[in-house]
């Protein structure tokens, strides 16, 4: 049986990029089928330097270069010029996430690109946009992870807290994902590209949407660990073996289950301490406390039994040992220049349709165009 079609199979991304956001978004493209090439400096993307847990390399370049092309290319000079030319003649999409102002610098305003290439779908990732007040200031993830207040809501009561994961890169790079596509779904109906622009602080601010209004509605949300802080009960237990146990009951009828299954204390509802989501808020320490008394009178064999007989959602609270022997932990597996290497499997699965993952690329393995010969406006190219 021949191999499907992937979806983007055709088009040719020109990915000016390095670090996490433009390389998440230009990595789920190549997924897709496009063809990524990926500009790099001699001394490669800084990204291939973060760690060398991956068989000697690093894991956010291995997890997020699968597929592309790389081509080392000085921007500074005529012949890098020329080069990047070339590949706008020929490009689909152009991602980029340089410095603010200096793609201009280099001789490739965006106005002119548009102008030149009305077919290219063009997306630009920064750190707080083109305009306002903060527009030339460095920023990577950990620095608007802060600025925007996202860490103000993590950790535990005592201090604010980095989300475990570069969530903002990630975040920015998924909403480029999802912009890019709109604007080649729309380019298949009008013709025309795009100019796209993604700040950092914009996205964050963007899913900070509850508890900013949150705070502006006068109940600005606390800093709570492992709980939810307009929800209870939502948090961990330990049962009397030593195991946590992460549980949320979201509805009253939930509420009123759990109760009967798991505490034995069918009336509980009945208290006004208790009988509502907001009552059980204002006092969680009571709330918790009879929760916590339960678990702790149980072993987690027998915990998870009840929870599951009362049907109430719960985790076991894992580490990364517990999520690589994982049961449910789908993996695929890429070469590098160093080896296969095994990574989670990308969450959307297309049925009947299986996907295969292209290599992780060496420094400059694929050769610069150096001619502009096929250069024009893209005033032909096809949907």
């Amino acid at each position: 049986m021949a191999a499907q079609r992937l979806p983007l199979e055709g088009l040719t991304v020109l990915a000016i990029e390095q670090a996490v956001a433009a390389p998440f978004a230009s990595s789920r493209l190549a997924d897709a089928g496009a063809r990524v090439i990926k500009i790099e400096r001699a001394e490669g993307d800084f990204a291939r330097g973060y760690d060398d847990v991956a068989k000697g390399q690093a894991s956010y370049f291995v997890w997020l270069n699968r597929g592309k092309e790389s081509v080392v290319v000085d921007l500074t000079t005529p012949e890098g010029k020329e080069s990047v030319r070339a590949l706008l003649a020929e490009a689909d999409v152009m991602i980029q996430n340089l410095k603010p102002g200096a793609l201009e610098r280099l001789g490739f305003a965006r106005a002119d690109l548009r102008k030149a290439y009305p077919r290219l779908v063009m997306c630009s990732i920064s750190g707080y946009g083109d305009e306002g007040p903060l527009a030339d200031r460095k920023a990577y993830d950990l620095l608007v992870q802060a600025e925007s207040g996202l860490a103000s809501i993590t950790g535990g009561p005592e201090t604010a807290s980095r989300v475990g994961i570069s969530i903002v890169d990630i975040a920015t790079g998924a909403t480029a994902h999802a912009a890019i596509l709109e604007a080649l779904i729309a380019r298949s109906i009008t013709g025309e590209g795009a100019d796209i622009r993604i700040s950092m602080f914009d996205v964050t601010a963007d899913w900070l949407t509850v508890p900013l209004l949150q705070a502006e509605g006068g109940k600005p949300p606390q800093r709570v660990g492992l709980a939810h802080p307009s929800i209870a009960p939502y948090g961990v237990f330990a049962t009397k073996d030593g195991k946590e146990i992460l549980i949320s009951i979201q509805s009253e009828r939930e509420w009123r289950k759990f109760c009967a299954v798991f505490l034995k204390m069918p009336a509980l509802p009945q208290d006004p301490r208790f009988e509502s989501n907001v009552a059980r808020v204002a006092n969680r320490p009571e709330t918790d406390g009879l929760i916590g008394a339960a678990f702790a009178a149980l072993d987690a064999e027998e915990a998870v039994r009840l929870l599951t007989e009362a049907d109430v959602a719960f985790a076991t609270v894992n580490d990364m040992a517990a999520l690589s022997a994982h049961p449910h932990l789908r993996r695929i597996t890429v070469d590098t220049p160093q080896g296969p290497v095994a990574l989670p499997a990308p969450a959307a699965i297309f049925k009947d349709a299986p996907r295969h993952y292209r290599p992780v690329p060496e420094i400059g393995q694929h050769k610069p165009i150096t001619t502009a010969e096929n250069a024009a406006p893209q005033t032909e190219k096809r949907s």
